[in-house]
């Protein structure tokens, strides 16, 4: 008898495992119902994948499309720019840090002590940039480019045109690089650009004017392109900043934690879609000014005292500005050839140009040192590829060849290397960010199992209810639990 009721209970006891089991398959094939539809199981039209990829298609105004974008950055551009911009040659930036702003008395305050730049002393950056820069070149001195129409933007850029390092000012930009009484040298890498603290009226005042001033945004319906140039560049630059303040944020001042800011992400950048088109746009724009310019940086002189290091740069930028993948796959980033057509093309030139002097002069109005070091670095290489791609062989510098300064030519590299890591983290964590900020508008309360989890999907959870404790918020860990727990 004992035996028998031994196999009955046995019997019985398998039963309520097939029926446990049987259940949770049950559970798990209408969680996962939305899922098989989304890979091919329904004909229906599939949202979340649209979601997923949301941006698609060409780059506004650019020659290039956002996945090819996104493809090329993460296979070639960003880990090449990553290890150039570390090299010694691109590792010092020169700037005036202690300027007047020209507008308004400046009361900006950021209460972190990462608002302040260590500057570098004078034995740490290379020798070789305490030398005095060559003389500006003679008319005689420059190779002219014949053939070319007077008014047509030329695309290709002399082949021989490094001659030395000059002091030439840029007419696109406010500070006069060649005052270097007031300059000083700053290591990047001991600086990097990160949240501040930097808030309040001081930095809206900014931006403020910038937008309202000097780059107003023109409707969408506005026929001349040549003025929304300037507001997509500001646009995306403003984009990528906001970006790298939300990668790298301050989560605990008291324990002094870093991290990333998804909920700062979501809402000052991936929310906009313009915003996010603007910062791609803004990408392939400069990335176009420093394919252009290849020829003259290939043959640059990055020189710091070290060969091996110097050797290396220059290995470096030849894999960048040469790369067959990038060639093949985006060879035009940016048509700059098809603006300043009209017979208004040279006043709008001034125009714009004169309007990006004055936000270039803004950076002077900057109350957080670190915040005004960025943004003079990253103004004054926007500066240079406005330089590259409308101020030679153009109305400005006719028959001239390039001519730049090394200032000039690591503000470009850095900035090309801020928008590449922007893109990247906007690839990578746009949807997450997306989906926190969902999550927590839509989620009614924490769910502490996901057993719980599942079950909420497929049967509901009503607003407001709170999350018991485990043990008796969840109907089928409890089911499971009289099963595999205590006996």
């Amino acid at each position: 008898m004992a035996v028998v009721k031994s196999e009955i209970a046995e019997k019985s006891h398998r039963r309520r495992w097939v029926w446990v089991v049987g259940a949770l398959l049950v559970v798990l094939a209408m969680a996962m119902k939305p899922m098989i539809s989304h890979f091919g199981g329904s004909n229906k039209p599939c949202h979340c994948g649209k979601d997923a990829h949301k941006y698609s298609g060409m780059v506004e105004d650019c020659c290039c499309d956002y996945v090819t974008v996104d493809h090329l950055n993460e296979e070639v551009l960003h880990p090449i720019l990553q290890e150039l911009v570390t090299t010694p040659f691109f590792r010092y930036f020169k700037a005036k840090l202690w300027c007047d702003c020209p507008f308004w008395l400046d009361d900006g305050m950021c209460h972190l002590r990462d608002c302040s730049v260590c500057e570098c002393p004078e034995n740490e950056f290379p020798e070789t940039f305490k030398k005095p820069f060559n003389h500006v070149l003679s008319s005689e001195d420059l190779i002219c480019q014949e053939g070319k129409p007077q008014a047509a933007v030329d695309r290709t850029l002399d082949t021989k045109a490094f001659k030395g390092w000059v002091e030439v000012d840029n007419p696109w930009t406010n500070d006069d690089e060649t005052d270097n009484a007031e300059m000083t040298y700053v290591n990047l890498q001991l600086n990097p650009e990160r949240y501040t603290g930097y808030t309040g009226p001081s930095a809206r005042r900014i931006w403020d004017a910038i937008y309202t001033e000097n780059c107003p945004k023109y409707p969408s319906g506005e026929f001349c392109q040549e003025k929304k140039i300037l507001y997509k560049l500001i646009s995306g630059l403003h984009s990528s900043i906001s970006v790298h303040i939300a990668a790298d944020y301050l989560l605990n001042e008291a324990t002094s934690t870093w991290g990333q800011n998804l909920t700062l992400l979501y809402d000052r950048v991936i929310k906009y879609p313009d915003r996010v088109g603007n910062l791609y746009f803004t990408f392939l724009f400069v990335l176009r000014a420093a394919t252009k310019a290849a020829d003259y940086l290939e043959q640059a002189e990055y020189d710091t005292g070290n060969p091996d290091d110097d050797l290396k740069t220059q290995s470096l930028m030849r894999q960048l500005l040469y790369n067959p993948k990038l060639q093949a796959a985006c060879p035009i980033p940016f048509d700059e050839a098809k603006l300043w057509k009209g017979e208004n093309g040279p006043e709008l030139k001034q125009q714009i140009q004169k309007q990006f002097r004055n936000i270039s002069a803004l950076m002077d109005c900057v109350g957080c040192e670190k915040c005004r070091l960025w943004g003079k670095l990253q103004v004054h290489g926007l500066g240079t590829a406005l330089k590259i791609l409308f101020s030679i062989d153009g109305q400005d510098l006719l028959g001239q060849s390039l001519q730049l300064q090394r200032n000039e030519v690591i503000a470009l590299m850095n900035l090309l290397n801020r928008l590449s890591e922007s893109l990247k983290v906007v690839h990578e964590m746009g949807t997450s960010a997306e989906m926190t900020i969902k999550g927590q508008i839509s989620a009614p309360a924490a769910q502490s199992c996901p057993l719980q989890r599942i079950w909420a999907s497929i049967v509901g959870t009503k607003e407001g209810q709170s999350s018991a404790p485990t043990s008796q918020g969840c109907p089928l860990q409890r089911m499971w639990a009289s099963i595999v727990g205590s006996r």
